[in-house]
């Protein structure tokens, strides 16, 4: 399921100046001149050409979803395993043309959905070419094609989709809240911009080292995750990813605005000393820092069972400290 994105590419043809230029008088098509005075013939253009054009390529992650695709005719594999070295070929393939391919996470039930919604048929390749055109177009799960193999592809593809839910849904809980009775204030609004203050006063307060930030929020239909990596250097800003950044304050939002009792946990690393660890509990709008002792429980403990376990070599728990944000009220 592969589909290209057709340009309107403008090719045009010049006469240029050079008398050695010689004209094919049995077909009237004359060669091309490259930049460098090199003649190009239409077969090397179309290679120039498709080298410009992007290329996305559908890839159905694991047995069910490929269980699923089978049921159409016109779906010819039967092995999914097998299925998958073919799409890690058809990558290396379109790399070697030099022309840049993303690869999207191709879901059956949305395709489905897809289809009755546009009167495309289901059972036709140039249906699932349509369809991975538009997850590519509307913001889907999609990752850039750089050259790894096909494993690591498939769990890159799943952690984006997960990642992508949870913004939406995250969104969608922030959105729905609207304004406070008591005062009018847009609960989503102040919530959201409590949360990226909380961030930016923890940030500033971590120091300097490469920091994992991990956001766990608890609602009553899921559980949110988000995880926000950063570079904190001597000197400067930090360097953080902004898509990274706008999930997690927006989990992190949601978690405020529902007075949820989740939690903040920071992993700080740095050259030639074991790796640190703080933890804080939101709480009343704010983080409130964990002592050293509930940093240690909570990582130490099996959350499913509750058993101990053992703690990681090489890492000090910390307790976490105080982001320095006096007013816990977001309507303020």
């Amino acid at each position: 399921m592969a589909h290209t994105n057709r340009g309107n590419a403008n090719r045009k043809n010049t006469n240029g100046k050079n008398g050695n230029r010689r004209n094919n008088r049995n077909n009237g098509n004359a060669e091309r001149t490259g930049p460098t005075g090199t003649s190009r013939s239409p077969r090397s253009e179309l290679r120039a050409l498709r080298r410009e054009v992007p290329c996305t390529v559908g890839l159905l992650a694991d047995e069910q979803d490929f269980a699923a695709m089978r049921r159409y005719r016109t779906f010819t594999f039967d092995d999914h395993p097998r299925y998958l070295r073919q799409i890690d070929g058809l990558l290396r393939t379109l790399a070697t043309e030099g022309a840049h391919t993303s690869v999207a996470l191709f879901d059956p039930e949305e395709f489905a959905e897809y289809c009755a919604e546009t009167g495309h048929a289901p059972d036709a390749v140039a249906s699932r070419g349509r369809f991975t055109a538009r997850i590519a177009a509307t913001g889907g799960a999609v990752v850039p094609y750089t050259g790894q193999l096909v494993e690591q592809l498939v769990p890159q593809l799943v952690n984006t989709a997960v990642r992508k839910a949870t913004w939406e849904y995250a969104t969608m809980v922030l959105a729905d809240l609207g304004e406070c009775a008591d005062c009018g204030v847009d609960i989503g609004r102040a919530s959201f911009d409590r949360a990226s203050r909380l961030l930016t006063h923890l940030i500033e307060r971590a120091g300097p080292g490469t920091h994992h930030l991990v956001c766990s929020i608890p609602t009553p239909d899921e559980q949110l995750l988000a995880a926000l990596h950063l570079e904190r250097p001597d000197t400067g800003p930090a360097r953080l990813d902004a898509s990274e950044s706008a999930e997690f304050v927006t989990v992190l939002a949601a978690g405020i605005a529902l007075d949820s009792p989740g939690g903040v946990v920071l992993r700080t690393s740095g050259p030639d000393a074991p790796d640190r660890l703080h933890g804080w509990r939101l709480r009343d709008s704010t983080l409130a820092p964990l002592s050293e002792g509930q940093v240690f429980s909570a990582y130490c403990t099996d959350a499913d069972t509750g058993e101990p376990l053992s703690p990681e070599p090489g890492v000090e728990y910390r307790a976490g400290f105080d982001l320095g944000i006096e007013d816990p009220d977001i309507h303020r």
